[in-house]
C-alpha cells in the first residue's frame, strides 16, 4: 500500500490537540488519563460547553463530544461543529444503532461507546486526526445490523474504489492502485454518494458513506484497515 501523507502527520512529532466536551467531570478525568498515556495526543481543553471549550482550544484537531449534555441530546451542535470543519468523535453512553447512525449522518467522523475501553478511545482519536476510518466494535455492530431494503446498486469499480479509499488510502493512492486517474476515483466516490442520496440515505462524510457501505454488505468491518495495528507499527521504538 502506498504511504499516506496523513499518516505521516500523526507521527511528525507535534502532538495532536484534543478537546473533550462532557458534563461529567469523572468521565473527563478518565479520558484525559487515557489520552495522556499516548505521546501523540495532548488534551488542550475540557468542559461541559462546546463553545467555551473550543474558544479555549480553537486549534484542537479532534473534538471528543458527549452526545447528551445537561439532559439534552446535542445532535444539532454536532452538525454545527461538523459543518464548521471540526473532526468530531462522539463519545456516548447512548449506543443504540439508531443513535449511532444518526450521529454519523450529522457529521461525526466516528462514534465511540462509553463502555469501550482505552485502546479503542486512543485508536479512534488517532484515526480521526488523520481522516482515517476506524470502526470500534459497537459501531460495527450497529452498521452490520442495520439491514435496509433501499440499498443502491454500485458497480464493481465503484465498490473497489470505495473499499480502497476506506482502507486509509488517499484518492491519489487509490488511483495508482487501480491504474486510473484521480479524477476517475473521485467520480466513482461521487457516484456512490449520489446513489445513496437518491435512495433517501445521504452520506455527506466519509464516515457516513462507510456506514452505508457496511450496512448494505458492500464492505465488511474486517475489510477496513485496522488503524491501531498501523499506529503500533508506526510508533518509534524506544
Amino acid at each position: 500500500m502506498d504511504a499516506d501523507p496523513l499518516a505521516a502527520d500523526v507521527n511528525a512529532g507535534t502532538p495532536i490537540g484534543v478537546a473533550i466536551v462532557d458534563d461529567h467531570p469523572v468521565v473527563i478525568d478518565g479520558v484525559r488519563a487515557w489520552l495522556a498515556g499516548e505521546p501523540r495526543l495532548r488534551v488542550l481543553a475540557t468542559g461541559d460547553d462546546p463553545d467555551r471549550v473550543l474558544r479555549a482550544a480553537p486549534y484542537a484537531e479532534v473534538v471528543l463530544l458527549d452526545l447528551r449534555l445537561h439532559g439534552r441530546m446535542v445532535l444539532d451542535k454536532l452538525a454545527e461543529l461538523s459543518a464548521a470543519g471540526r473532526r468530531v468523535v462522539v463519545y456516548s453512553e447512548h449506543s443504540d444503532p439508531q443513535t449511532m447512525l444518526a450521529a454519523l449522518d450529522a457529521g461525526a467522523v466516528a462514534f465511540l461507546a462509553k463502555h469501550e475501553g482505552r485502546e479503542h478511545c486512543v485508536a479512534t482519536v488517532l484515526a480521526a486526526a488523520s481522516d482515517r476510518p476506524y470502526v470500534p466494535p459497537a459501531l460495527a455492530g450497529a452498521m452490520v445490523g442495520d439491514a435496509r431494503p433501499d440499498r443502491p446498486s454500485l458497480s464493481d469499480k465503484e465498490r473497489e474504489a470505495l473499499l480502497l479509499w476506506f482502507q486509509s488510502m488517499s484518492k491519489a493512492s487509490v488511483a495508482r492502485r487501480m491504474q486510473i486517474s484521480e479524477h476517475t476515483v473521485k467520480q466513482y466516490v461521487d457516484r456512490a454518494r449520489i446513489k445513496y442520496t437518491r435512495a433517501g440515505r445521504p452520506a455527506a462524510t466519509k464516515a457516513a458513506l462507510l456506514a452505508r457501505a457496511i450496512e448494505d454488505g458492500l464492505v465488511r468491518p474486517e475489510d477496513i484497515g485496522i488503524y491501531r495495528s498501523q499506529a503500533s507499527a508506526d510508533r518509534p521504538t524506544p
